[in-house]
């Protein structure tokens, strides 16, 4: 593997065209801007070349570093200090590490590993405290004696951080002297110097064990003209944490949130075990320990497998690299799949539960309610691109499939009752799967004429570019009449459902596609479901779930989201998913009407109608004393006054001050008058029109994206909230009655 570096004088540096005036001079003196059809600047030379000095480049543009400035950036800076004190525990030389959450929003970071070198570093002559924290691509992790394994490869986390402060402050306990330097926006505030007494806690110690004396305290203040909005989730940091200390067993880890003044401790004996088990809290295991795959090759790659099956039909499977989630697989991944796929076949035939002439159970098949977690910890890791979702690393599916091999191979030899429950399992799925093929078959046959095999009870749109169209899936018949009417047909299609379609979460893929909905659902989208998913042939650039507003639509939406989560992730992850809003109330007073969306803005909408009927009373009452004073003067006959009165009462009935019961409002008894308030509970109480102007227009309308943050989390809600186990789903229920906003 290759590496540039950059000359001496510069190391450290980034270089930049200069962009000062984008404007640039001709020679007749005119000024035009490049890019913009008109005259092309008249130079360009080495003074438009701008040298952005140590870490201005981060500061410039933070994006390239941390990603975004936005909450996801401000959350990085945590995982990139607290990565560093992750490397220490991996080389065993932390077993603790504190972080806190101030009332000041700053963030400490303390743990109790070797500390930073102080001494000299050789190439610049400066502490190797400050060149860790000011040079980017500094550090201990390029290969040398100080890491055997690191989730750091390119030496940029805490100087980057660094950066993007207004203040860093670390102290290192090492060689029974306490070291500090403190930093403003990346530039040292003076030197490193010894200090008799610590400013930041201590680094921290286990009980039960012998306290270490050493380590790193690192404490910084995120700068609120790089991040517009600086406020933690705590959570985040938890799940962090949390996984961290599955993937190192012996690692103790403790948050302390000082705003509400509670604190979360992580400590795991089991390791990755642990982790397979907390994954599958919310099923039935089909057998009561994980399997488990630990070896240590020549080269200093630690394999680690767990795995264990559950009563579910989905796959969970967790692959990491040097600590590092690596979402999208690689090497380690395909290597665990082949060696679980070739394991349990070779099982299955060698104790008769395959036959001669059966086939062989595919990948698919095997992987039918399995959790597992691949963690592997490598000295010389290849992720391909920068964010480290793909490990690269081709000899490292050998040793995988090597270790879990052996380790699977034993447990199905020393546990019959157990393989045999896992081995039925998987030919439960072959079966279903071979079901479901041929369901899926008949619905992909039926979507292969496109436009001429849709749904019927389907009404499309006229735009045939999905990035400019949307489907709106609709809760009933009614409602759905209403919305095809309502609806701009040029981009927007509409798909009633009838009744609650089924839950994928408890059924087989052969049962789901004999659903009727669901089959009217899948042709619609065109994309296919599962390994067949294909995004290219997707018939919508928006997808829109628009249910009731009762227990029943919340049902509904529960039941649709299921279905898309597990068979159309894709659309998730894209951010293609949304929840129409519908109105809860409707308010009028007068000629004035206005929609409520909640109890709060109902309350708002009320005091908004009755100030603007008030300020209507007013003036028409100014308006009468002028009119009173104009009519003195002229002093009009009697008539005429009487033939003015019905058309100043009908004006203030028009205005909210006629009749006392009416739908235009009520009296209040105190001479003003209250809105009519209509509760909406169901899409089909609302006319095309109303419908159009509250859940359709874009314009009007309010839509909730559905995102996906924590894949586990939501794996874990699905789970609990659909499948079949009812217990934690009634612990749940118990947990968060509190919480419930119930219209009853």
């Amino acid at each position: 593997m290759s590496s540039w570096s950059a000359p001496a004088g510069h190391k450290g540096e980034h270089v930049a065209v200069k962009k000062d005036d984008e404007s640039v001079k001709t020679k007749s003196g005119d000024k035009t801007v490049a890019g913009n059809g008109n005259k092309p600047p008249t130079s360009y030379s080495a003074k438009d070349i701008q040298v952005l000095e140590g870490l201005e480049a981060v500061r410039r543009r933070p994006g390239m570093y941390i990603g975004t400035t936005d909450i996801r950036g401000l959350h990085h800076l945590v995982r990139e200090v607290l990565d560093n004190s992750i490397d220490e525990a991996m080389n065993g030389t932390c077993d603790r590490i504190n972080v806190w959450i101030h009332k000041s929003n700053d963030i400490t970071v303390a743990d109790n590993g070797r500390g930073i070198p102080v001494d000299k570093q050789q190439q610049t002559g400066k502490s190797a405290l400050e060149v860790v924290h000011t040079i980017l691509h500094a550090g201990g992790k390029f290969g040398g004696a100080g890491y055997k394994v690191s989730g750091g490869l390119h030496g940029v986390g805490v100087s980057v951080v660094n950066a993007l402060s207004t203040e860093l402050v670390v102290e290192v306990h090492r060689e029974g002297k306490v070291w500090t330097q403190t930093y403003a926006r990346g530039k040292p505030t003076g030197p490193v110097k010894a200090v008799a007494k610590a400013q930041l806690p201590p680094p921290p110690a286990i009980e039960w064990k012998e306290p270490r004396l050493t380590g790193t305290v690192t404490r910084f203040t995120p700068d609120p003209e790089v991040f517009p909005i600086i406020e933690w989730d705590a959570a985040v940091v938890e799940q962090w944490l949390r996984e961290t200390g599955y993937l190192n067993k012996g690692l103790f880890l403790t948050l302390r949130d000082e705003r509400n003044d509670t604190e979360a401790n992580y400590y795991f004996d089991g390791g990755i075990m642990s982790f397979v088990r907390h994954l599958n809290r919310s099923h039935q295991a089909l057998h009561a320990k994980p399997v488990y795959a630990e070896k240590t090759y020549e080269n200093d790659t630690v394999v680690e497998v767990a795995l264990q099956y559950n009563d579910s039909f989905v796959e969970k499977v967790y692959t990491f690299a040097n600590n590092i989630n690596t979402i999208d697989g690689g090497a380690h991944l395909t290597g665990f799949r082949t060696a679980l796929t070739r394991t349990i076949n070779a099982y299955a035939r060698k104790n008769g539960q395959l036959k001669d002439a059966d086939p062989n159970l595919t990948a698919d098949d095997v992987r039918e309610g399995l959790t597992a977690v691949i963690s592997v910890k490598i000295k010389e890791p290849q992720f391909e691109g920068q964010t480290k979702t793909r490990l690269g690393n081709a000899e490292v599916a050998g040793q995988v499939a090597a270790a879990v091999n052996d380790a699977l191979g034993q447990y199905l030899e020393e546990n019959p009752p157990d393989a045999r429950r896992i081995v039925d399992k998987c030919l439960t799925a072959f079966r279903a799967r071979e079901a479901a093929r041929k369901a899926r078959d008949l619905v992909l046959r039926k979507g292969a004429l496109d436009g001429f095999s849709l749904p019927g009870k389907l009404a499309d749109c006229q735009e045939r570019d999905p990035e400019k169209s949307e489907l709106i899936i609709v809760e009933g018949v009614s409602a759905g009449g209403n919305a095809k009417s309502g609806r701009d047909r040029r981009f927007q299609a509409i798909l009633p459902l009838r009744g609650k379609i089924l839950n994928v979460e408890k059924a087989r893929a052969d049962k789901m596609l004999g659903n009727e909905e669901i089959k009217a659902l899948i042709v619609a989208l065109g994309t296919g479901i599962g390994e067949y998913f294909d995004a290219k042939k997707l018939r919508y650039g928006k997808t829109i779930l628009l249910a009731d507003a009762d227990v029943d639509g919340a049902h509904i939406r529960t039941l649709l989201l299921t279905l898309l989560y597990r068979h159309f992730r894709p659309l998730v992850d894209e951010g293609r998913i949304y929840i129409g809003q519908p109105p809860l109330y409707r308010l009028q007073l007068g000629k004035e009407v206005r929609w409520a969306y909640s109890d709060n803005q109902r309350d708002k909408a009320i005091k908004e109608l009755k100030t603007l009927a008030k300020a209507k009373r007013d003036k028409r009452a100014e308006d009468k004393r002028a009119e009173k004073g104009e009519a003195e003067e002229e002093k009009p006959v009697k008539g005429r006054r009487r033939a003015a009165q019905p058309a100043a009462d009908g004006q203030e009935a028009a205005d909210g001050e006629g009749a006392t019961s009416t739908d235009e409002g009520t009296d209040d008894g105190k001479g003003g008058r209250e809105p009519a308030i209509s509760r909406y509970k169901g899409l089909a109480e609302m006319n095309a029109e109303q419908l159009w102007d509250t859940t359709l227009n874009p314009l009007t309308r309010t839509l909730k994206r559905v995102t996906l943050e924590d894949a586990e989390q939501a794996d874990f809600a699905f789970d609990e909230l659909m499948g079949t186990e009812v217990e934690g789903r009634k612990k749940w229920i118990m947990a968060n009655a509190s919480k419930a906003e119930l219209d009853i």
